[in-house]
């Protein structure tokens, strides 16, 4: 496995993984991706250090014009693709399929343990595309800008809100908790109910990578700034998933928070989403504007919004960044 390159003659494109010193070359190919929102900027050289990931470029006569990144979970068993990207002059072309060709060709070769590809879109391909899938689950993305000044009064509202509510339930509900590890492994790997209840497809969404509940899978989660948070920490009825905010490239520069919201009990997930924006509103002060994604059971989007754009238009400086839009969960053998 030491020689790492492959020639496509009939694209003269050649492959091989990627390195530390390669970042800017791949930062070049990634202006404008995902409307600003690119997380691979403040990823890139953790992704270079992760355990079981490999990144592949696709390079024309040296130079980077393609990356897609792979990370083996399950056990092994389990192929997650992310990451992929396409240099603008070279979109359209075939590069796209060539570098995922490749990938693919390199999993089987090297790790013929795997059995199963799965990944997030972001993006409907339509029908024809998604045949080659089994699709999981649906989530329903909310996407909020906050503009930098707005950011602790915007916290503060959705506090009062929350609260407001709570306290007028008979009996007040119980301010929610964050879940210590073995709080978390006991719920997701001894309570079969509750992983049902609360994870669609049975599945971790994390910054749009798709883990199951395994024991391995929570350890390589334990390696990352997140958090969890329940309404309580018997039955819960939901929870929520917060990664650490990260910069972004939007508006000259941004803080992306990420919450991931599981369970269907929206009042429930109310009290807890803004206990965790709570929880990191330190880490969202300095100067830098706001992006918010909250994913969740496309249910709740509509009691999500109206929670947050209610507390924005009394902070001021807060307006929806992306209309509704939707999150897939695929899976196809592999």
């Amino acid at each position: 496995m030491a020689d790492t390159t492959a020639t496509r003659a009939d694209s003269e494109i050649e492959f091989c993984l990627a390195r530390e010193e390669d970042y800017d070359d791949v930062m070049a190919i990634s202006h404008g991706i995902y409307s600003g929102m690119d997380y691979l900027p403040a990823r890139y050289h953790l992704w270079m250090k992760e355990p079981h990931r490999l990144v592949f470029l696709g390079k024309r006569r040296g130079r980077v014009i393609a990356l897609e990144s792979t990370i083996l979970v399950d056990g092994g068993e389990t192929v997650i693709v992310e990451g992929l990207r396409v240099a603008p002059e070279e979109r359209g072309r075939g590069v796209a399929g060539l570098i995922q060709s490749h990938v693919a060709q390199f999993i089987k070769t090297y790790y013929p343990r795997v059995r199963t590809r799965r990944l997030t879109r972001g993006d409907n391909p339509g029908p024809q595309a998604l045949a080659k899938f089994r699709v999981l689950a649906t989530r329903a993305i909310l996407t909020q800008h906050c503009e930098a000044d707005s950011v602790g009064r915007f916290i503060d509202e959705l506090g009062v809100r929350v609260r407001l509510e709570g306290a007028g339930q008979h009996p007040p509900a119980p301010p929610p908790v964050t879940l210590q590890r073995e709080e978390l492994r006991s719920l997701l790997l001894s309570n079969p109910g509750a992983v049902d209840k609360l994870l669609p497809a049975g599945t971790i969404i994390q910054d749009w990578q798709p883990l199951r509940p395994t024991p391995a899978n929570l350890d390589t989660l334990e390696t990352r700034p997140l958090s969890w948070a329940a309404d309580r920490r018997d039955g819960p009825a939901a929870l929520v998933l917060c990664t650490a905010p990260y910069p972004i490239p939007q508006g000259g520069g941004s803080l992306r928070l990420n919450l991931d919201v599981f369970g269907r009990d929206l009042p429930a997930a109310r009290r807890v989403l803004v206990f965790q924006m709570e929880r990191v509103r330190g880490a969202l002060r300095g100067g830098a504007a706001m992006i918010l994604n909250v994913y969740s059971d496309p249910a709740l989007w509509e009691g999500l919004r109206e929670l947050c754009e209610g507390a924005g238009g009394v902070a001021g400086g807060v307006r929806r960044y992306r209309e509704y839009w939707e999150q897939l969960l695929l899976e196809t053998d592999f």
